[in-house]
């Protein structure tokens, strides 16, 4: 038995003969705010994508909830938000989002608190083939809200928006935590990473380092995080 939220070991993922990810084990703890951060095609989407249960793998196992990633029960439970937004462009955000309800389950009531929760209360009834590509990011991040889910899942929830936003949705982010729901935020901006409870910094497929922010400024010496990547990627090209 384990009380961990997710439980990755020696998961591996081949695709077009190539490993995107290689040998990962790590685990995530229920009411953290973890952060998935590395440059872009270093695999993070796909071990999202593995997390919830929607990827082919080829060794290892992850468990998610207690349960193994993809299985039935889990299905109400996870929240997922892509980096394709995955609302329809000919319905309002409230209209696509009475849809989702429907489909998920979730109470009527809970649309307008997502939209709420995403600041797009003044946008609730326009089209959202209107929108922004921010707008339409922060639409589909509201369908990851409903129901209230025990884990989020979210592939670079704050790309193309600003720092006014960005703050508003971290914000959030900690606040949902702190209720108890587990979050796995990916980022490639390294600005982010400071945000986070904890860190699983990704390169090539491989993790080089799953620690809190202050423990990795005090294992490489830097304060910046985004230096302390490049020491730790330093560090790994002279040990392989």
């Amino acid at each position: 038995m384990t009380n961990s939220a997710i439980v990755v070991a020696g998961l591996r993922v081949i695709r077009g003969g190539r490993d995107v990810l290689r040998d990962l084990s790590f685990t995530v703890e229920p009411g953290s705010v973890t952060g998935l951060l590395g440059p872009s095609g270093c695999g993070k989407t796909t071990l999202m994508r593995a997390i919830v249960g929607v990827q082919l793998t080829h060794g290892g196992s992850v468990t998610v909830l207690g349960e193994p990633a993809g299985s039935k029960p889990l299905r109400n439970r996870i929240g997922y938000a892509t980096q394709n937004p995955a609302v329809y462009a000919d319905l309002t955000i409230t209209e696509s989002l009475r849809y989702f309800a429907s489909v998920l389950g979730a109470p009527r009531a809970s649309v307008a608190e997502v939209i709420e929760q995403v600041g797009l209360t003044s946008h609730a009834d326009v089209l959202v083939g209107q929108l922004s590509g921010g707008q339409r990011g922060r639409a589909s991040l509201a369908v990851a809200l409903l129901g209230s889910p025990e884990l989020l899942v979210l592939d670079e929830p704050t790309v193309g928006l600003d720092p006014v936003l960005r703050e508003h949705l971290w914000d959030l982010f900690h606040r949902l935590a702190a209720q108890g729901t587990t979050l796995v935020v990916s980022s490639h901006v390294m600005d982010e990473a400071a945000r986070c409870t904890r860190l699983l910094l990704m390169r090539e497929g491989v993790l080089l380092a799953d620690d809190s922010p202050d423990a990795l400024r005090a294992e490489t010496g830097q304060q910046d995080l985004e230096q302390a990547f490049l020491h730790l990627v330093r560090e790994k090209e002279h040990t392989s």
